[in-house]
């Protein structure tokens, strides 16, 4: 699987492309016309998918994700943000995603948008379309303003139009697109130099999902080489204490230990699958909270794998270029989905945008085994076609479960084949060493 080439010479712009001194004005002018045309059909592309994920929307319920979301809406119109965290240990969300469902619990119950068919569970979807469509945008951007970020043609288009975007933003019903536009724009705020941009974006995806907090370190580190942490760390810690103001100065142990120790559902992705496969008692139990003993001590051992992965990389990598944060970031993602002890559907979609830079072959498996994976998932626990409500239950776990083995085990192959990659770049790199990286290898 190649990486997105690095530098100019090895860009995928072919030799005719190249500035000729004769005729700088005739090269520059169809240098453009070959980036922007692309960019446009893209853009028209992005528009098209977002009309029928719009369309899926108004017409379906989707997933009991949506039952869960307005119950937590209800509940916090009535009895307020500390209650609904103190009653409802399922309610793991940031303080943001609890004002956005308090105020679409509202809007739906405004004779306007039910008379026009704005329920609750089409408004909840409308912010995660939108993502998807400034994602697109943001990474043709990207695409145009630095040859070495230059990305195929075919895979902007495939991200464009992704299955698994159409699945999880137009008929699944959670805010995850919209915590990876945030984070995307953090990124490419990076890449400009912005860092107060970069900070606040960040500051905004960890409001949407707690998971970015994973990331921080080589968003930290990546400044710290430069010597501007303090300003990225000021505007970060800045907004994140205004949008955390309400539980940290309320119930800050109430908030910690909803969202800051969620571990998702034990026995349907990964290491945690195969465990429950062997049949053994202390391993059967499918959940995401109160842990049998054995269980817990598994999730608590993949988690700081995660976490101890993470900052080694953000350490070692803090060096180099712009380019390789971006790839810092893919990396993290795969090391994550590969060691998580549980990972839900909508999650296919965190780490999208990132694997596409990485390497677009890459992506594209990905997006097919996903695709498989978000497919069989819908059409079973929506009972066929066509999908209108989808009820996950113990029952149907069993069901569609095998389904993920295909984009877990595609990670595990691709991080051995970066590794090998890495490896033959560099013989003397160590897998387990807190040894800084150099440009002189080539990521």
């Amino acid at each position: 699987m190649e990486s997105t080439p690095s530098s100019p010479v090895l860009s995928p712009l072919s030799v005719s492309d190249a500035p000729s001194a004769s005729s700088p004005q005739r090269t520059s002018t169809v240098s453009a016309r070959a980036v922007i045309r692309p960019a446009f059909w893209i853009t028209a592309l992005a528009l098209a998918a977002a009309a029928l994920k719009i369309a899926i929307a108004l017409n379906t319920f989707g997933t009991n994700d949506v039952v869960t979301f307005y119950q937590f809406g209800k509940a916090l119109n009535e009895n307020g943000l500390e209650w609904t965290y103190r009653h409802s240990i399922s309610f793991n969300h940031p303080p943001l995603t609890a004002y956005y469902l308090r105020a679409v619990y509202q809007l739906d119950h405004q004779p306007f948008f039910r008379d026009n068919g704005l329920t609750f569970p089409f408004l909840l979807r409308v912010p995660g379309i939108i993502a998807d469509l400034v994602t697109v945008l943001a990474l043709c951007w990207m695409t145009r303003q630095d040859r070495q970020f230059r990305l195929p043609t075919w895979a902007l288009v495939l991200f464009a139009l992704s299955p698994v975007s159409l699945m999880v933003s137009g008929f699944h019903g959670n805010t995850d697109p919209v915590m990876v536009m945030f984070l995307v724009l953090a990124s490419l705020f990076c890449l400009r130099d912005k860092l107060a941009w970069c900070g606040l974006f960040l500051a905004f995806s960890c409001q949407i999902k707690i998971i970015p907090l994973l990331l921080l370190p080589i968003f930290f580190f990546f400044w710290l080489s430069r010597r501007r942490v303090a300003s990225f760390s000021l505007v970060f810690v800045l907004a994140s204490a205004v949008l955390w103001a309400e539980p940290l100065l309320k119930f800050p142990l109430l908030f910690l230990k909803n969202v800051l120790s969620y571990g998702s559902f034990w026995g349907i992705w990964g290491i945690t699958y195969w465990l429950r496969l062997t049949d053994l008692p202390m391993f059967s139990m499918v959940t995401f909270y109160h842990f049998p003993p054995l269980q817990s001590f598994v999730v608590t051992v993949l988690k700081l794998i995660i976490i101890a992965a993470v900052l080694m990389m953000a350490w070692r990598r803090r060096n180099l270029g712009k380019r390789a944060l971006l790839d810092s970031l893919a990396y993290a993602w795969i090391v994550f989905f590969v060691f998580a002890p549980g990972v839900c559907a909508q999650y296919m979609v965190w780490l999208a945008p990132f694997i596409l830079i990485l390497s677009p072959t890459l992506f594209a498996w990905l997006v097919a085994t996903s695709s498989l994976f978000l497919f069989f998932f819908y059409n079973i626990t929506a009972h066929g076609f066509p999908w209108y409500l989808a009820i996950s239950t113990n029952k149907l776990n069993t069901v569609w479960t095998p389904w993920t083995i295909w984009p877990w085990a595609t990670l595990i192959i691709a991080l051995v084949i970066f590794w090998k990659n890495a490896k033959s770049a560099d013989a003397s790199l160590r897998l387990f060493s807190f040894a800084t990286l150099r440009d002189k290898m080539r990521e």
